[in-house]
């Protein structure tokens, strides 16, 4: 039985709307039709990225009847055991990124002496720090449910957050983005 734990993010970017659906709502829906026809498939979301998914789309217009494909699981935070190693590793890369932040924050200060407009430097700096500390990082409940979850499971998890998808490179986990799950969902109906 091939496992997945699925993110919000591969029905609201992008990749989604080329696979699954041109919004939201319809990447979710022709998914759960997809996966509705499956066998020897199984697939995850923990409540709290469900949640954050129904911000996006509205429950009502699911199929009630489709929505048992996916099971809403929380991971058992309390009883799984990871690496010490990967507390290091967080660590010392939130220690490289607020090292980062600083630089660009010095260099924003830097522009005001210049005479630099105001709006033009507060908008680089936001730019710049958010890329320095939210890219590439797990910055979310939702982002730990889903590696503690796929950890768990032993599953694939499945997302287009690239954050996510390092980190779960680092815990050993197999990761799929949008366009992987869709090559692998093709493929399993041919079957």
């Amino acid at each position: 039985m091939r496992k997945f734990v699925l993110d919000t993010s591969i029905f609201v970017s992008s990749q989604a709307y080329v696979v699954f659906g041109s919004n939201p709502q319809q990447a979710f829906n022709n998914f759960l039709d997809i996966i509705s026809t499956l066998k020897n498939v199984k697939f995850f979301m923990p409540p709290s990225v469900k949640e954050e998914l129904f911000k996006f789309i509205d429950e009502k217009k699911c199929s009630n009847k489709h929505l048992k494909f996916i099971e809403y699981l929380p991971p058992s935070k309390y009883e799984i055991k990871i690496p010490g190693s990967l507390l290091y590793l967080l660590i010392e890369d939130l220690r490289l990124r607020i090292n980062k932040g600083l630089r660009i924050a010095e260099k924003s200060v830097r522009g005001v002496g210049r005479g630099d407009k105001e709006e033009e430097i507060i908008k680089r700096l936001r730019q710049e720090y958010r890329v320095a500390l939210r890219e590439g990082i797990i910055d979310s409940i939702q982002d730990v449910d889903l590696l503690l979850l796929s950890y768990q499971l032993k599953a694939t998890l499945v997302s287009e957050d690239k954050g996510l998808l390092e980190w779960s490179r680092k815990l050993g986990i197999e990761s799929f983005n949008t366009q992987d799950l869709y090559k692998f969902l093709g493929e399993m109906k041919e079957c």
